[in-house]
C-alpha cells in the first residue's frame, strides 16, 4: 500500500532532488486515472528552511506526517555532511522499524546513515560522494556506481535523474508497470532503467554515415525478443564487429547486450501478466525466456518473486 508521502526537508535542501518527489507523489492526477497520494512536505519544527538556492521554503507542517506515512523521503542537501537534528532522526528510525518505505535521492543517505539504517544494508548516493559514505558509515554496504539499490523497505538512490528512476521503481512496486509506464510517459521521462544501471554512461560516439547510433538496432530487439539472438547476430545487423559492437553497445545503454535484453524481457513479461490472461508457459515463450523455469529464474534474481505471484498481486492492484 501507498498512499500517504512525506518528506524530510532540512536547512539546505535541494530543490530539485524535492521537486522530483513532488513531481512524482505531490501532484494531483487523479483525473487521469493515477492514485491519490496524501503529500506532506515537512521541516523538524514546521517552520521554513532554505534551499541551495537560497530562497525560502515554506513546509506543510512538522514531523508529525511522517509516524503515518507509507514512504518517508529524503532528498539531498547541500553537503553530506548536514546534521539532522535528533527528532529528525528518531522519527526515521520509527519508519523503518515499522515496515514503511524509507527513501533517499542522492546526498540524503548521509542522513539515513546517521538514523544507523544504512548499517549491514546495500544502499548507494551520487557517485561523488560514495568514498564519503563509505567511510562514514563502514557497516554499510555501498554500492558505488548503481543508479538505485532497494533492500526491503530502504530505497537509496545517485543524484537527480536517478532519482525520478527509484521513484517510477516504486510506482511500479505499488501499482503495477503499466501505471508506471504510464506516468514516465505523462512526465516524458524513460519508464525503465534498472536500478544496477550505471552512473556515468560514456557519451556514445556521434552519430556519423561511418559511426551510426544503436538505435536501429534497440529498436529491432524490443520488437523481436521472442528469438534467440546472439551478439555475433546484432553486431552482424548493426555492421560491426562483434568486439565492437559489445564496446559501443555498452556506452550507449551502460549495460551489456545480454542484461539489456534480459531486462526488457522481464518488462515484457510483467506487461503480459498484469494485462492478458496468457499462461505463464505462453507469457515465457512470448517474452523469450524460451520456458517457464527460465522466467521464474529471472524473476526471482530481479523482482524477488516468482510469476504467478507477480501476477496475483497486480492484477489485482491494477483497478487503483
Amino acid at each position: 500500500m501507498l498512499r500517504k508521502v512525506a518528506v524530510i526537508a532540512l536547512d539546505r535542501v535541494a530543490p530539485f532532488e524535492l521537486g522530483v518527489l513532488c513531481e512524482v507523489f505531490g501532484t494531483d492526477r487523479t483525473a487521469d486515472g493515477f492514485p491519490e497520494y496524501r503529500f506532506d512536505v515537512c521541516t523538524a519544527d514546521g517552520r521554513p528552511v532554505r534551499t541551495t538556492s537560497g530562497f525560502l521554503l515554506t513546509p506543510h507542517g512538522d514531523l508529525g506526517a511522517i509516524d503515518e506515512a507509507d514512504l518517508v523521503a529524503v532528498p539531498a542537501h547541500s553537503c553530506p555532511e548536514v546534521v539532522a537534528p535528533e527528532p529528525v532522526l528518531d522519527a526515521l528510525r520509527r519508519a523503518d522499524a515499522r515496515g514503511a518505505y524509507v527513501f533517499s535521492v542522492c546526498s540524503g543517505a548521509f542522513l539515513l546513515g546517521q538514523a544507523g539504517l544504512l548499517d549491514g544494508r546495500e544502499c548507494t548516493t551520487h557517485w561523488r560522494h560514495v568514498d564519503a559514505l563509505a567511510q562514514q558509515y563502514p557497516l554499510a554496504r555501498v554500492r558505488c556506481s548503481s543508479l538505485y539499490v532497494q533492500d526491503g523497505n530502504l530505497l537509496t538512490s545517485a543524484g537527480t535523474a536517478a532519482g525520478i528512476d527509484a521513484c517510477l521503481h516504486l510506482v511500479r512496486q505499488a501499482h503495477g508497470s503499466a501505471l508506471a509506464t504510464k506516468l514516465a510517459r505523462r512526465m516524458v521521462v524513460p519508464p525503465q532503467r534498472d536500478g544496477g544501471q550505471a552512473q556515468y554512461i560514456e557519451a556514445p560516439i556521434p552519430r556519423t554515415p561511418d559511426a551510426p547510433t544503436l538505435e536501429p538496432v534497440l529498436r529491432w530487439l524490443i520488437e523481436h525478443l521472442d528469438e534467440a539472438v546472439t551478439v555475433d547476430d546484432l553486431a552482424a545487423r548493426a555492421h560491426m564487429a562483434p568486439r565492437t559492437f559489445a564496446r559501443r553497445f555498452r556506452a550507449e545503454t551502460g549495460a551489456t547486450p545480454h542484461d539489456w535484453i534480459t531486462n526488457q524481457r522481464v518488462l515484457l513479461a510483467r506487461r503480459l501478466l498484469e494485462e492478458t490472461e496468457l499462461g505463464i508457459e505462453a507469457v515465457a515463450a512470448r517474452a523469450g525466456f524460451g520456458e517457464a523455469a527460465t522466467m521464474r529464474h529471472h524473476f526471482a534474481r530481479r523482482l524477488g518473486a516468482t510469476p504467478q505471484a507477480y501476477r496475483a498481486t497486480f492484477r489485482t492492484v491494477a483497478p487503483v
